[in-house]
């Protein structure tokens, strides 16, 4: 999803990352995983 062009994506993506403006944001059923490899 682009957040930058779609300010509802944005306050989705930030839903799952508690609030940080970190990408990526991969959700993958239960799991979230924010930053590269894995740093949240």
């Amino acid at each position: 999803m682009n957040v930058v062009e779609d300010p509802k994506k944005l306050e989705a993506m930030l839903k799952y990352s508690n609030g940080k403006r970190r990408v990526p944001v991969i959700v993958e059923g239960e799991t979230v995983t924010i930053g590269y490899k894995g740093k949240t």
